[in-house]
């Protein structure tokens, strides 16, 4: 599957390391894909609002399903985002740009997740129009 096919299918993202900071490539990625119709939940412990929605501690802590992770964290803290991802039956990990961790893509297309490494999903997103 495709970045694009991602994108197309799947609707709710869950962000893990989402800043309320407006100047944070985080905010505005995940500003940027709220106004394209996309379910966007925070996931930053440190906070229980970003975005005009409730935020989450941890992907575990999410009540409703998650179909694709994106992952805000430096590349040595991506092991256990996509283990949780994994745990909640996500459909697919995104990192973005400058984030890459081979064995923790391994281990999520071996759980069958789809997998998007050092990729900007905005910029994915802006490909599909």
């Amino acid at each position: 599957m495709t970045p694009s096919d991602i994108l197309r299918n799947w609707k709710t993202i869950a962000v893990v390391g989402l800043s309320p900071k407006k100047f944070r490539p985080s905010h505005g990625v995940s500003e940027y894909m709220k106004s394209q119709g996309y379910r966007i939940v925070p996931v930053n412990p440190g906070h229980t609002e970003i975005l005009g929605e409730k935020c989450y501690r941890r992907l575990e802590d999410i009540p409703e399903p998650v179909e694709i992770v994106n992952i805000f964290r430096r590349s040595e803290e991506v092991a256990p985002v996509v283990d949780s991802a994994i745990q909640i039956g996500a459909k697919a990990v995104w990192m973005q740009e400058g984030i890459e961790d081979q064995a923790s893509a391994q281990k999520a297309r071996s759980a069958g997740l789809e997998v998007v490494m050092d990729r900007c999903i905005l910029k994915e997103h802006r490909r599909l129009r």
